[in-house]
């Protein structure tokens, strides 16, 4: 009797519990893959831990390596053992379709208004074949035009609108301020032959109406006259001048050393320059507008994705608790402290139109644009392929930038080599 009356009040308690909304899972410790062990990490970890500290969890820090791939090979390897070391893993934009399989449907954990409340294009790229989402949205990326403001207010120029007018600017200033500055170049970007060319291309193909590659339904897209038009004009700055030679082996990095000392004109660069372009020991500090890359005959403002997701190992032990926390970290409350505190972009719209935001940070308020227009790589369709794909594919801009191959010919030839790298599905 006692003990029947014992488990009669031990389920009304638990009924109780539930109806107030009070946790009832057993307390846990969460390892969260959140970086690389540096104040961004830290910060990552003591905000996830409100969280866990109010529903009676802890959440601790996985270190990742430094190197993005290495960090890739590092979790391929104890996601194939099926271990349960990480709970919640912050993921690059590109790993959705090569981990996609070792990830909880988030779906199950998290409200559809909440998924809804980010940018489509992004939570579309974490969507793998199936209609799981196995992602949401951290903080994101996207290619942008940085501008010398003053070069070209002095001049009598507006930040272009198309690729034509950039190169009309361009040579306009160059022809002006040369003597000036004999070391100052027209537009700088990222053209050696890696992911960074990839991302490039791929928005100058995007501008021009030519697809994304291969197609979000498989169908390979590249062969055809618009992708092969935007790599030769991309090939003609280099030949008329307005980018040097020496673009052939330029990173990020790169380019923004040129830029920020005060020797180009246009740069293509991620947002993160915008902070350092503008910090203490910078010579352009002040004298530097951004903008959407410019349109082609397509009609479009453009811009690669790039950024970081938040998702949870289906070996963990506790998947609804680290949902829980993937969930706080990517509420607008918390995606709108992130930004103002760590300048890391938003991916809700929501939160470019806070006036907080507008207030601490101009200059992100005027980047909504841009997100709701960016063009994601073809990761999440070409899966475990994406690297082959995308190595073949800088490859081959690289042999047009370099006068090694027209436009036409290396569309034509990708064409053959991702139908070989299809050959055995994606």
């Amino acid at each position: 009797m006692r003990r029947l009356l014992l488990a009669a009040l031990i389920g009304g308690l638990v009924i109780a519990q539930a109806f107030l909304g009070i946790e009832t899972t057993q307390a846990a410790t969460l390892t969260f893959a959140c970086g690389t062990g540096d104040t961004r990490s830290q910060y990552c970890i003591d905000v996830a831990n409100e969280w866990a500290k109010k529903n009676g969890h802890e959440v601790k820090l996985f270190v990742n390596p430094q190197a993005t791939n290495d960090a890739l090979g590092l979790f391929q390897q104890i996601f194939a053992a099926k271990s349960a070391e990480i709970d919640i893993v912050m993921i690059d934009v590109i790993w959705p379709g090569l981990l996609s399989s070792h990830f909880v449907d988030l779906r199950k954990y998290i409200p559809q208004d909440h998924i809804d409340a980010h940018f489509q294009s992004i939570v579309s790229n974490n969507t793998d074949a199936k209609g799981r989402v196995i992602g949401i949205p951290f903080y994101t990326d996207a290619g942008l035009l940085y501008y010398r403001k003053d070069l070209l207010e002095k001049h009598g120029h507006t930040p272009p609108k198309t690729w034509s007018e950039l190169e009309r600017i361009a040579q306009d200033i160059l022809s002006k301020e040369r003597e000036n500055n004999s070391r100052l170049m027209g537009f700088v970007w990222q053209g050696r032959a890696y992911e960074g060319l990839t991302c490039n291309a791929l928005e100058w193909i995007d501008s021009f109406g030519g697809g994304s590659v291969v197609e979000p339904d498989g169908t390979i897209s590249i062969n055809n006259p618009k992708a092969a038009a935007a790599l030769d004009t991309a090939a003609s700055w280099i030949k008329n001048g307005i980018s040097p030679k020496g673009i052939l082996n330029y990173a990020e990095e790169d380019a923004r050393g040129a830029f920020q000392s005060g020797n180009a004109i246009f740069m293509r660069n991620w947002p993160y320059a915008w902070g350092l372009g503008n910090s203490d020991d910078s010579i352009v500090k002040g004298k530097i507008g951004s903008t959407a890359l410019p349109m082609g005959p397509g009609g479009k403002h453009t811009g690669a994705l790039g950024g970081w997701q938040l998702a949870v190992s289906k070996y963990s032990k506790n998947p609804e608790a680290a949902a829980g926390v993937v969930q706080y970290l990517t509420t607008k409350e918390n995606q709108l402290r992130r930004a103002i505190e760590l300048s890391d972009l938003p991916t809700r719209p929501d939160v470019y139109e806070d006036p907080k935001l507008r207030a601490e940070n101009p200059f992100m308020g005027g980047m909504l644009s841009t997100f709701k227009s960016a063009v994601p790589r073809p990761s999440s369709v070409t899966g475990r392929k994406y690297n082959k794909v995308s190595n073949k594919f800088w490859s081959e801009v690289h042999s047009v930038l370099a006068g090694k191959k027209t436009g036409a010919e290396a569309v034509a030839d990708l064409e053959k080599s991702v139908q070989r790298i299809k050959r055995n599905k994606w």
